[in-house]
């Protein structure tokens, strides 16, 4: 790995040890949702924020950072790390082992390196110019996407139906009926599985720059492709599709790019 590659490793790691000891206690939860919504914050997810954001100042003082928590810091610098403490805020709230650390690093607004860690299962699923690989307890293994040129042979994955508005669950509930199997609920660690070649398309709407930019070089080193629903990188619209095989995009955009932003 590079330099920026395992530091990206270890800021995963640092930011879940951090987080893992609120794990199945008491959390502190609040709900930061206006209008009678639900987007619950934790205890943990900021003591993860700052311990990676204190470990980034420590290591890279020059480097901008963008968390979800404390917001942003030099975000026109050259490199930027942007950060969401715990990716899954409602799996890490149910007890569930689904949530994660995202640990993304920009270098001139573009994503270069990511990490994906799970803390409870000592995971972290990387990626960059050298490659995409899992490290956990047992060393590195090279991760790679799967081939599965035909979406009805496609596994697929999405947090929530409820993610989509209107249009947008009509297209996506296109792609899921053409699919063999969908699997709810995974969060982030859906693309985890993208890059190990376990699934095979994510389609999911209304991320913010946190929850995907850690999540690209990861899919990509492994081989696969993270586009918007339009085919471009991704951006603000928060629309995002990802997939192990490049064959797979024009056939779930077929129905997706009606309702792109």
């Amino acid at each position: 790995m590079t330099d920026l590659e395992a530091f990206a490793v270890d800021l995963a790691r640092i930011g879940g040890a951090a987080a893992l000891p609120w794990f199945r206690g008491e959390v502190g939860i609040e709900n930061k949702a206006a209008g009678g919504g639900y987007d619950p914050v934790t205890e943990a997810d900021r003591a993860a924020e700052a311990a990676m954001r204190q470990a980034i100042a420590a290591r890279y003082p020059h480097h901008g950072v963008i968390g979800e928590e404390y917001g942003e810091d030099r975000p026109d610098a050259e490199h930027v790390w942007v950060l969401d403490p715990i990716d899954g805020t409602r799996a890490f709230v149910a007890g569930l082992p689904l949530w994660t650390c995202l640990v993304g690093l920009t270098e001139a607004g573009a994503p270069v390196v990511g990490a994906i860690g799970q803390p409870y299962l000592g995971e972290v699923f990387a990626g960059g110019p050298s490659g995409a690989r899992l490290v956990n307890r047992d060393g590195e293994t090279p991760l790679r996407a799967r081939p599965c040129p035909k979406l009805t042979e496609a596994v697929l994955a999405t947090t929530d139906p409820d993610i989509f508005t209107g249009a947008e669950l009509g297209a996506f509930t296109q792609v899921r009926a053409t699919a063999r199997l969908t699997r709810l609920g995974c969060d982030a660690y859906a693309y985890a599985m993208v890059a190990a070649g376990r699934i095979d398309i994510v389609v999911e709407s209304g991320l913010k720059p946190w929850d995907w930019t850690a999540l690209a070089p990861v899919v990509r080193a492994a081989g696969g492709a993270l586009v918007n629903w339009r085919g471009q990188a991704p951006d603000a619209g928060g629309q995002v599709l990802a997939v192990g095989d490049a064959a797979l995009i024009d056939q779930a955009l077929v129905t997706l790019r009606r309702s792109a932003l």
